[in-house]
């Protein structure tokens, strides 16, 4: 076997992954009852299993349980360091292990019964869960001692991986109290401590869990599982959207060497071969023919007809004061259509899973992010229960919400190919296949009307969104409401500025292109459009940017805060060189306030380069600040690529862009210089995930509108205005 084949867990590993469990239906157990009924791992011979999230063994190890896919974001080390904080041990020494599909005790919080990530959520939900469950822990082995050791509990205290008696000093490290431990009573309510004893919490310099072994190639990912007998498998899918199978033509692609099968499956048809190189080959000399849609959908043609939209009424998302009355009734009035395309996700790593099916029991390996609806989905592919269908939960290389799917399509592929062949099968999916194949961000237009008071404030504010529904299909299309999805105007319908007469509408036009949420969502392309247009409501009410926000945030702290912070470390009001230009805006999205300054230089032909953004943000109090401050940094640079380069445009049905050559990330030569200041909070911890990437495209562009006078309302920019 090489390192990579699928074997059990090397415990003096620093990670390793849980790879047996059920679904269950049910909300989140207490601690107690996860005590009694935990099956996410056996306890190996004197270990101390406290709760569904701490394990404890005789060398005083600890091992945390994370019940959220690691895709870079980071919580493989920030969660760990709430159970740490409240266990009093170094989360350096903590081993990490990934938890088995089970929403009976590892379900998002605030999802209800659904194992997940997403929505900037795993730290947020998890914050009182998990020192709950560190604190318990705690609780048991001082109690432990306390038997031990015959004296008063009350003279114990936890500290560095040990208990001490304080009156005398002596100490009994974690592994000498499991075996006492084990046979106690979890506590309901353990105490937590306050916010001024954290020793680990906020604390800068916490070590990556995952750096070591994503440098050394440790790191285990769908592609590098090897199971006996197992074949790869790639699948050719409709060339244009919205396209059925009418006729498959198997003969050349089965004479290829290596291919053993060419098989008909929901999403298209599918080639499975002894490598990949095989099953590549043999889906290149497929003779398919397929029967297009009547319309073939394409860019211009949509814009052509959302554009009309934007003259009608839509669904009404907010409706306060009068503004339609109010409209002529401003000193100045200010119109403007701002536009976002479609986007893809493009993680580094294309999307891929592994599947060994029986009779009995499905079994999955894949960076997973829906684990409970991926569990379901499979389970219908199969025809087996959810409870037969076990899910390990490994590293994803990015996701950007792509592995978030409520079509769970790429797990279902890889079921129903295993079904078919009888072997366990490696689905890939390459890079062209993931860029050309939808489910991307959806393009949006935005139409904007504005009336301005004789001292140059808003008066009147009316937005109206034309856009695809996220939400519309799916298990999600119940939480649309008088035909607004909350995801398309989020940021638009919420926007925090005291303006009197503002109403915000939407029209869901529908397509064949599946689309899906991005990266922070509707916020995505709603900063964009609100905040660019809100400088240009400044720029004809003669008034500077920042001051007109602080005008109408004043009953805004949090956004007042970060737009101070932001503006004062940027410098916002120096003089700056020809050429040059600074630009500012902030968003609220994920319960997490970001501000950001940019600070732009255009060269003699224009060229754009982007020397530094300035970064402010109001998360809660910081878990780990490194990864806040690291979030942050990916954030931009994200966001970056997308407002300089990143566009799917759509011809004769089908997408035009297929990889990195014509689908542009940034480059390492143009990344800005980048500064993230953390604003101080007690608060419970809210999303850091998303929240970076709003403000980016608004400050860059009204900062090339400083720098040249030229609006930018149509995005990507390119490298050149």
């Amino acid at each position: 076997m090489s390192r990579h084949d699928y074997a059990p867990a090397d415990p003096s590993r620093r990670h390793f992954l849980v790879v047996s469990g059920g679904v269950g239906l049910g909300l989140t157990l207490t601690l107690a009852e996860a005590q009694a009924g935990i099956t996410a791992r056996t306890a190996q011979p004197g270990e101390f299993i406290a709760n569904a999230f701490v394990t404890i063994g005789p060398d005083g190890g600890v091992t945390v349980v994370v019940k959220h896919l690691e895709m870079g974001q980071g919580v493989a080390t920030g969660l760990p360091v709430l159970v740490a904080e409240e266990l009093e041990v170094d989360p350096a020494l903590v081993r990490v292990e990934f938890a088995p599909a089970d929403a009976s005790r590892y379900n998002n919080l605030f999802w209800g019964p659904s194992q997940g990530t997403g929505g900037s959520t795993a730290t947020a939900n998890s914050w009182e869960q998990l020192r709950k469950a560190g604190a318990a822990a705690r609780e048991m082995l001082i109690e432990a001692a306390a038997r031990i050791l015959k004296v008063e509990r009350s003279g114990l205290t936890a500290l560095n991986g040990g208990v001490v008696h304080i009156p005398t000093g002596r100490r009994l490290g974690y592994g000498e109290l499991v075996g006492e431990a084990a046979r106690l009573k979890a506590p309901e309510n353990p105490p937590l401590k306050p916010h001024a004893e954290f020793r680990l919490i906020g604390r800068k310099g916490v070590k990556r869990t995952d750096s070591n072994d994503k440098v050394t190639g440790a790191a285990v990912y769908g592609l590098d599982i090897r199971l006996p007998g197992m074949v790869t498998a790639v699948v050719a899918r409709p060339p244009v959207f919205g396209a059925k199978l009418k006729d498959v033509d198997r003969k050349a692609a089965l004479r290829v060497p290596g291919v053993v099968a060419v098989l008909v499956i929901s999403s298209g048809v599918a080639v499975v071969a002894q490598n990949f190189w095989a099953a590549k080959l043999g889906r290149e000399v497929l003779k398919l023919e397929w029967s297009p849609p009547t319309t073939l959908v394409s860019t211009e043609a949509l814009r052509r007809g959302w554009t009309e939209l934007l003259s009608q009424p839509g669904a009404v998302a907010r409706d306060q004061g009068a503004p339609e009355a109010s409209l002529n009734s401003g000193e100045r009035r200010v119109t403007a259509i701002y536009e976002a395309p479609y986007l893809a996700h493009a993680p580094m790593e294309p999307l891929n899973c592994v599947v060994r099916l029986s009779r009995t029991k499905c079994e999955i390996w894949a960076g997973c992010q829906f684990q409970s609806h991926d569990q379901a989905m499979a389970a219908k592919a199969a025809g087996l229960e959810p409870s037969q269908v076990e899910i390990n939960t490994l590293y994803a290389g990015g996701s950007f919400g792509r592995r978030a799917n409520p079509a769970s399509d790429y797990i279902v592929e890889g079921v129903e190919i295993a079904k078919a062949v009888g072997l366990p099968v490696r689905l890939v999916w390459t890079r062209e296949d993931d860029i050309a194949g939808g489910y991307y961000r959806p393009m949006f237009l935005h139409g904007f009307e504005a009336a301005l008071d004789a001292g140059g404030l808003p008066l009147v504010w009316r937005h109206r969104l034309v856009g695809q529904s996220i939400m519309e299909n799916g298990p999600f299309a119940a939480m649309i409401k008088n035909g607004i999805d909350p995801v398309s105007v989020e940021g638009a319908a919420n926007l925090p500025y005291a303006i009197p007469h503002l109403r915000v509408e939407l029209h869901s036009p529908k397509t064949p292109v599946p689309v899906l949420w991005w990266r922070s969502v509707g916020s995505s392309h709603t900063a964009f459009a609100t905040e660019c247009f809100l400088d240009e409501l400044a720029q004809a009410g003669g008034r500077d940017p920042l001051d007109l926000r602080r005008a109408l945030l004043a009953e805004q702290p949090r956004h007042l805060a970060v737009l101070e912070l932001a503006a004062a470390k940027a410098g916002w009001g120096q003089a700056l060189p020809a050429g040059k230009g600074r630009g500012l805006a902030v968003h609220e999205s994920f319960h997490s306030v970001v501000a950001q300054v940019v600070d732009v230089a255009i060269g003699e032909t224009g060229k754009i380069k982007v020397e530094r953004v300035v970064c402010a943000v109001d998360c809660g109090i910081a878990v780990t600040p490194d990864v806040v401050v690291a979030q942050m940094e990916g954030g931009i640079a994200y966001a970056l690529s997308a407002a300089l380069f990143g566009e799917i445009t759509l011809k004769d049905g089908a997408a035009q862009q297929s990889n990195f050559h014509d689908y542009r990330c940034l480059r390492m030569s143009e990344m800005p210089k980048i500064e993230v200041h953390i604003l101080p909070s007690a608060a419970p911890p809210t999303g850091v995930g998303e929240p970076g990437v709003p403000p980016l495209a608004p400050a860059l562009c009204n900062a090339i509108f400083a720098a040249t006078g030229k609006r930018i309302r149509t995005l990507p920019i390119g490298d050149t205005v």
